[in-house]
């Protein structure tokens, strides 16, 4: 069997900044209140940590930052995903050097590549390292996406152990569930979390964990410990503001939701701008049904 990196909730936690720089307090207490709230792991420089906009010391300070702060409370996977391969294993040696539980690759964005050219990406970072990897198949912002026959190959390989999926396809997810039974399923979409488990998936990388650590825990655990109707209706409550957390391009409206309930997630990054009126109205009115502010 391969390596289990977690199950249950992992939260693709925000990296609070402040102006031009990561602020270390303020991520200190996030991952305290996580741990606190039963997250399960953390995902460090995802596509909700901004880790594009982050120069590599950046990004790799706030890798080992975290492992240092989590102190084996909580499994830690750092995102060290990248469109150039040399880039993503100079990346991810860092990381596991910094004792990381596992490394998230999403598949190369912009240039792109073909179905060999994934198995070959994938295939030389996961022979550079010793730690689990997690495929992050997300083709909406990559215009690429991982292939069946591909992950059979890239199944092949000991240290490549589960994928991310966020196809929203819960279709393609159930051929990978039936056809590579080798590679573990998490959810990347918060509105598919019990679908997706109900196929074998252990569990969510998660933007609601976010603002609802403990709820979003409580859903995966249910449905683990064989609760599906309270993992079900679970899921369903919270739809709205999975939903509402999306009304513009992640990670806006989370970080922003996280500073209305007094969290400091900081500024975003350029390109990515404060959100409209309109929007941020409909996110606090979403957020005070829910009472989180």
């Amino acid at each position: 069997m391969k390596t289990l990196p977690f199950t249950g909730s992992a939260v693709a936690i925000v990296t609070p900044f402040d102006g031009d720089k990561t602020n270390y307090d303020a991520l200190g207490e996030l991952i305290e209140w996580h741990i606190a709230s039963g997250t399960d792991a953390i995902v460090i420089c995802g596509t909700t940590g901004e880790a594009s906009t982050m120069p590599d010391p950046e990004h790799l300070e706030a890798i080992r930052f975290t492992v240092e702060k989590a102190a084996g409370r909580i499994k830690v996977i750092a995102g060290t995903g990248s469109n150039d391969t040399a880039h993503a294993i100079a990346l991810s040696k860092k990381a596991e050097e910094y004792g990381v539980d596992g490394l998230l690759h999403v598949t190369p964005y912009y240039n792109k590549a073909s179905q060999k050219g994934l198995i070959t990406h994938f295939t030389a970072i996961a022979n550079a390292v010793k730690v689990p990897i997690i495929l992050y198949n997300v083709p909406s912002r990559t215009g690429v996406s991982i292939a069946i026959d591909t992950l059979k190959e890239l199944a092949k390989v000991e240290n490549i152990v589960a994928i991310k999926e966020a196809s929203g396809d819960i279709s393609y997810t159930a051929k990978v569930a039936a056809e590579v039974p080798e590679l573990y399923i998490y959810s990347g979409n918060d509105d598919m979390i019990v679908p997706v488990m109900s196929l074998g998936g252990k569990g969510v990388i998660s933007v609601l964990a976010n603002v609802c650590p403990k709820e979003t825990h409580d859903i995966c655990q249910a449905y683990l410990d064989g609760d599906c109707a309270k993992a079900t209706k679970m899921q369903l409550e919270y739809l709205e503001l999975c939903n509402k957390l999306f009304i513009e391009v992640n990670p806006i409206p989370v970080k922003t939701a996280l500073n209305l309930m007094g969290k400091n997630a900081g500024n975003l990054r350029l390109p990515l701008t404060d959100m409209e009126e309109k929007n941020l109205a409909s996110l606090k009115a979403t957020m005070q049904k829910y009472n989180l502010i």
